[in-house]
């Protein structure tokens, strides 16, 4: 099954790390994040990888190279939202079932074998959080996704959304005709959302999730890679 990485944004909450650099590349570790995303995939026997890149694509290009990792660079040039980068990857996709990968998470292994049915359904990766207010929340009934909420105020559920995505090639005409958000991009959670309405969505309890958001992470991703990385 193909991937598709997403790795095109400045990573402003980064900065000055991401001055020179996209923020898949900031150092963790000792390596860079997206090294971890690569061997994760590698691991899950994960071969055949697209990279969504916009802001500083020539450090992935440098990166790929100077790691030999195997990947195909596909260009979005203004980052218009989730949805619009997914969009980029129509033609790596082609006909075949395929995993969104957000770039500056991690995820188990055991998590990404899960989520790479080849069936009739999308899949979507949630977990439980105490603090779910502060991501998209997962409304569902019998293991079928009813809804993505945004930083819901009142509890719905305390399963967040870990953007780790089994799609298939409809959703591309979904994206192609939705409206931009209130911020002005192309949410793919609003593509999701429209297909949880016929009950197409599966939702895949995960384990654990790592993400890399803004400076103040890197101690805790530091930590929990010293503690549980191994290649």
């Amino acid at each position: 099954m193909k991937v598709v990485i997403l790795a095109a944004g400045k990573g402003t909450r980064m900065l000055p790390l991401t001055k020179e650099i996209p923020k898949v590349l900031v150092e963790v570790n000792g390596k860079p994040f997206l090294y971890y995303v690569f061997k994760i995939l590698h691991q899950a026997g994960l071969k055949d990888i697209g990279i969504v890149v916009g802001y500083k694509k020539e450090k992935i290009k440098d990166f790929l190279k100077k790691y030999d990792f195997k990947a195909e660079l596909i260009e979005q040039k203004e980052q218009l939202g989730t949805g619009h980068a997914v969009l980029q990857a129509k033609d790596f996709v082609g006909q075949e079932d395929f995993i969104v990968y957000s770039g500056d998470n991690l995820y188990p292994v055991k998590d990404i074998k899960k989520i790479k049915h080849k069936d009739d359904f999308y899949y979507i990766g949630g977990l439980e959080a105490e603090e779910w207010q502060k991501y998209g929340v997962l409304v569902i009934k019998d293991n079928l996704l009813v809804e993505i909420k945004e930083k819901p105020t009142e509890f719905v559920s305390n399963v967040i959304n870990t953007a780790l995505y089994k799609l298939k090639p409809e959703i591309f005409p979904l994206l192609e005709q939705l409206k931009p958000s209130l911020r002005g991009e192309i949410e793919l959670t609003d593509a999701i959302n429209l297909l949880a309405q016929e009950q197409k969505v599966k939702v895949v309890a995960g384990e654990w999730w790592v993400d890399l958001g803004c400076k103040e992470d890197i101690l805790r991703v530091t930590h929990f890679l010293e503690d549980n990385w191994e290649e």
